[in-house]
Parts: structure tokens; C-alpha cells; sequence
């Protein structure tokens, strides 16, 4: 078994638990590659970790074909992060929870340690989670043009709405005035769609969901679509300029910016452990049944 472990930030507060994760894994004699700033930020923070550990920096340099399993130690931001590392690659991806959430990394940096034999015993199963790819009439995101969670279309510089003309593989759907319009995946749907009144999407029900952002016309609601329609756009309004968003990346664009949203023919291979399950999830982190007044003075 070879894993590549990936991280932006090491977080202090952690500092036991993913030591002892590391040191399961070097007494296993368990080979992983680890990505180069998150390693150095690890040592300067005095995790105990050997010095000629094999590093990668991107997705140029990213061995796959010697990784069984990537690892991301973060939130939920650092798995969509992860994104841009493995891209095509069918690498299953399993989230240590540091941040705070944690609707994708579900495992818990207190049992991260357990998790070596989980993954050793086969005691998992992959949750393929669709994804977005976004095409334009320029060179966008770097060529990193893949999404886990949405797109989003959103006003920039200016207080006033704008105005984002939408088709379905070609055909007009509908002009949103409004401060922008989210364009989600199941995966998605429990994220930005949720707070703006988007539906939740059980993830293998092969949708995407439209939803506007604070819209003028009160009667706009979101749409669910199938995911084989291909979604596109022309923006304008008071501004020159647009905020365009794929997750955690941000680019400006203008009016002359032509974007069409389609469902991505490879999929992330997300594990999900023996024992949990996307319900199990939804309850937890929503608090469905949840009675807050047993908590009431």
C-alpha cells in the first residue's frame, strides 16, 4: 500500500493526533509520498517527521501510478484543493477532518491513526462523486478547469444586480437578475446552494442544480436539471467586470466571456468507511432530530 498525503496548513491544535498518524505510519513501514509545503510546514512546527521523505509539489510531479490512496488533512476546502493535484486520476481520496464541518474529510484527526488498517483491511467503499468542467473562450483557472462542489457566476465591483442569461444545451432557460447564480453537484448541494434556499442532492442522483443568489424576481427559484444538459451563460450588467468561481478558485470576467458548465466524464472516487454513509452525514452535521431544548436554561 502507497499513499500520498496532502495538506495546506498544519494546524497547532492538532499537533498529537497527526503526529501519531505520521508515527503509525512509519512503524507500518507504510511508503507515502507528502506534498512539499506541507511537509515544510509540518517541521517548522515541530512535528518529528524523517528528512528525505519524498515530496510533490503539483500535479506535473504527482507519481499516481505509485499511489494506491491520497490522503487530504484539512476541511472540506482541502479535498476540493486535492482536486487540482490528482485531476483525472481514479486515486481514492480519504479526508483527516481538522478543519471544522467536514462534510467530505470524515474521519476524525483523533482516529486518523486507525485508519492505516482500515484502508489495509479493505473496509471502505467509494462514493463516486460527479464533477464539474467548465469550458470558455479563454484560458481560465490555470487549465484546472474541474469542480467537486459548483460554479458560481457572482457581482464584483458593484452594489447593483446583474444579469446572467442562461441556456440548457442551447435553449433559453431563463434570465437571473440577481447578485449571481450558483451552479452545483450533488456533492455540492449541502454547500453554497444550501445557504442561498439551493435543495439538497443525494449524490447519486446524476443532477445539477441551478440557484440564484438573492434574485429581484421573488418567483425565481432553483431547478434541478439532469446532468447530461449542458448549462451556458452571458453575463452583463452595471460593472465592466465578474467574479467566476470553480469552488475555492476565483477569475474576473466581462461580458465578453463565453462559459458553458457540463458534467466532467471522470469522477472523484471519494471513501467513504465501513459503517458511515451520506445519511449518517446529513444527520450529524445538519443536526436533523437534534432537540435544542434540552439545552435551554
Amino acid at each position: 500500500m502507497k499513499l500520498a498525503i496532502f495538506g495546506k496548513h498544519f494546524k497547532e491544535d492538532r499537533f498529537e493526533e497527526i503526529q501519531r498518524f505520521f508515527d503509525e505510519l512509519i512503524q507500518q513501514q507504510i511508503p507515502f509520498t507528502i506534498y512539499r509545503k506541507y511537509y515544510e510546514d509540518c517541521l517548522r512546527n515541530g512535528l518529528h517527521l524523517p528528512l528525505n521523505l519524498k515530496v510533490f509539489n503539483d500535479y506535473e510531479d504527482f507519481n499516481a501510478s505509485e499511489t494506491d490512496f491520497f490522503i487530504s488533512i484539512g476541511g472540506d476546502g482541502t479535498i476540493l484543493n486535492s482536486l487540482e493535484i490528482i485531476r483525472q486520476h481514479a486515486i481514492p481520496v480519504v479526508g483527516i477532518n481538522t478543519g471544522r464541518l467536514g462534510f467530505l474529510a470524515g474521519v476524525s484527526a483523533a482516529d486518523s491513526y486507525k485508519l492505516i488498517k482500515q484502508l489495509e483491511n479493505g473496509a471502505f467503499s467509494i462514493d463516486k462523486r460527479t464533477l464539474l468542467e467548465l469550458s470558455a473562450n479563454k484560458n481560465m483557472f490555470g487549465g484546472v478547469k474541474y469542480a467537486l462542489n459548483d460554479f458560481v457566476v457572482h457581482k464584483k465591483d458593484s452594489s447593483s444586480m446583474i444579469t446572467i442569461h442562461t441556456y440548457i444545451n442551447g435553449e433559453f432557460l431563463n434570465s437571473y437578475w440577481s447578485d449571481g447564480l450558483i451552479i452545483s453537484t450533488p456533492t455540492g448541494s449541502t454547500g453554497y446552494n444550501l445557504s442561498c434556499g439551493g435543495p439538497i442532492l443525494y449524490p447519486s442522483s446524476q443532477s445539477f442544480v441551478i440557484t440564484p443568489i438573492a434574485p429581484h424576481n421573488l418567483n425565481v427559484r432553483p431547478i434541478i436539471i439532469s446532468d447530461q444538459n449542458v448549462i451556458s451563460f452571458e453575463v452583463e450588467g452595471r460593472s465592466s467586470t465578474f467574479l467566476a468561481t470553480l469552488d475555492s478558485r476565483s477569475e474576473s470576467i466581462n461580458t465578453s466571456t463565453q462559459i458553458a458548465i457540463k458534467k466532467a466524464d471522470f469522477c472523484l472516487n471519494l471513501i467513504r468507511l465501513d459503517g458511515d454513509n451520506y445519511l449518517k452525514t446529513l444527520r450529524e452535521k445538519l443536526m436533523w432530530g437534534f432537540d435544542n431544548r434540552n439545552f435551554r436554561n
